[in-house]
């Protein structure tokens, strides 16, 4: 059987959140929103590498959280400036044995199981997956002082988890970094690598806002 790994970035703030506490240490339903998310790919992905990336002031507070709360199996190691420096990070950490790589959102806590092994599964018939959903706003673009409608039947809502096969995605992060590279996809795709896409979940949100932190909590209950 394949070897996976999983990299959890959880490098935000509590900014947008309007709090002091770092949006992934906030508690949803009994626990941290990080340790969340870290169970739920533990019991989707038994025997996976876990490697948690984390800003080096945050690390203190992490351990601290680890101590009270149930928290499954994960290595923590330091991020960088960039996400791309984080993931790289993250990398570094796994063992040279995963063949398949996960990349997710560390706030993304909502994620299903099903949509974990989904686009692990998916990724054993090519070399890069990730999750998306149907645009269901009308969007414009906005170009100076003007704008112009954009048709939403081309567009699609990019999620985590990311999921690669590990030789290419180690080979995508030796590129020096990139402004163009707004997610790890991007990455992977300079290369020439085809990105395939697998539908997502609608309630796999990235908590951003006190808005967020209500629906996920009402989520929750209804499960």
């Amino acid at each position: 059987m394949a070897k996976r790994g999983v990299i959890i970035v959880a490098g935000g703030s509590g900014s947008r959140m309007q709090s002091s506490l770092p949006k992934q240490f906030m508690i949803l339903g009994g626990e941290p929103v990080v340790a969340r998310t870290i169970n739920t790919f533990y019991e989707a992905l038994p025997g996976a590498e876990i490697v948690v990336v984390l800003p080096e002031e945050h690390i203190p507070l992490w351990r601290n959280l680890t101590a009270r709360f149930e928290v499954a199996p994960h290595r923590c190691v330091c991020g960088g400036k960039e996400r791309f420096d984080s993931v790289k990070s993250g990398l570094r950490a796994l063992s040279e044995e995963v063949e398949y790589i996960a990349i997710h959102d560390g706030v993304r806590a909502l994620v299903s199981k099903r949509l974990i092994v989904g686009t692990m599964l998916e990724v054993e018939k090519c070399d890069a997956v990730i999750p998306v959903v149907d645009a269901v706003d009308s969007y414009r673009v906005v170009e100076g002082e003007e704008s112009r409608v954009i048709s939403r039947a081309s567009l699609r809502i990019v999620q985590t988890p990311q999921v690669f096969r590990s030789e290419i995605l180690r080979r995508a992060y030796e590129q020096p970094f990139d402004a163009r590279f707004t997610d790890d996809a991007t990455v992977v795709e300079s290369l020439g690598v085809k990105i395939n896409l697998f539908k997502g979940d609608r309630s796999n949100i990235k908590l951003t806002t006190p808005e967020d932190m209500i629906y996920a909590e009402a989520m929750l209950r209804q499960k």
